[in-house]
């Protein structure tokens, strides 16, 4: 238990027998609906600490809150297969960990690929899923941003510091992050990598970056607006960077259409994907977890 820290480390096994990881902040299943935070495709369950301890903390509603390391992410051991780095397996490993926690529905927060696999939930077991926040995430993903995804993957830097890391970062993503402070880019850093005997490494599996390289990004990707269409009676909210390459708001204003009662936040000098524990993010989360339970009570 890291209660000096605000959460537990939990660990269970997937249904192929790897040992998987996630945090655990607050204690009981009962009261306000929990929060399953679920993060992008190489990120790990410390991106949402800060978040985690303010929902998990709040004196109104605290909540339990639950964010996973995939497979080949974190704490969680890394597959020898890397076809098992996909969304199907990995909604499925998110399905045995919420039974190991005995947990039967929950609020999702999905950044990027998490959101990926909230759709496949709602395909797979929909009544675990009580209200959503994607984080610049949609149904269609553009090109030109999983483009700039796999180029900075294929170029990991190899920072001996962790002021170099941040260095190497704010030179890739610096453009579309304007409004973060030094301090936003020295947490995400830490959040990313890790340090070995060999120095800082980034904290997933090296072969993740091969289940983007030989994708084929002249073609449209498929879109997923079937599986959207299936949490339409879910409350909804999406959280739009301002600068992001992947939701367009094309996407976004077409999700408006397809989910009426659908929630938007454009966060101002972010893009992929806003840091959900910047400015007034958490409070508006908050809120809307609030609004949505009350709603459906």
């Amino acid at each position: 238990m890291s209660s000096s820290e605000g959460f537990s480390d939990f660990f269970y096994s997937a249904s192929d027998g790897l040992r998987l990881h996630a945090r655990v902040y607050g204690d009981a299943n009962a009261g306000p609906w929990p929060v399953v935070c679920l993060p992008g495709l190489t990120r790990n369950a410390r991106d949402f600490h800060d978040l985690a301890l303010y929902l998990s903390a709040r004196v109104q509603a605290p909540r339990k809150v639950v964010a996973f390391d995939y497979r080949g992410r974190g704490q969680s051991d890394y597959d020898a297969d890397i076809g098992h780095y996909n969304v199907g397996v990995e909604a499925s490993d998110i399905l045995a960990g919420l039974a190991a926690l005995e947990i039967e529905a929950a609020a999702f927060i999905g950044t990027s690929r998490g959101g990926l696999i909230v759709h496949v939930l709602g395909m797979m077991q929909p009544a675990i899923l009580k209200a959503i926040v994607f984080n610049d995430i949609g149904p269609v993903i553009e090109a030109a941003g999983l483009a700039h995804i796999k180029s900075y993957l294929e170029r990991t830097p190899n920072p001996r510091t962790f002021a170099e890391a941040v260095a190497a970062q704010r030179s890739v993503h610096g453009q579309d992050f304007s409004a973060l402070t030094d301090v936003d880019w020295e947490r995400m850093v830490r959040a990313l990598y890790r340090e070995t005997d060999q120095g800082l490494l980034p904290d997933f599996d090296p072969k993740l970056v091969d289940t983007v390289a030989g994708l084929d990004l002249t073609q449209p990707l498929p879109a997923l607006w079937p599986q959207f269409d299936a949490l339409a009676a879910i409350p909804l909210l999406i959280i739009r960077g301002a600068n992001s390459r992947l939701l367009s708001t094309d996407t976004l204003r077409q999700m408006q259409e397809h989910h009426s009662m659908m929630k938007t936040i454009t966060v101002e000098g972010q893009g992929h994907a806003p840091f959900l524990e910047t400015g007034d993010l958490p409070d508006a989360i908050a809120a809307f977890l609030d609004r949505a339970e009350r709603q459906r009570i």
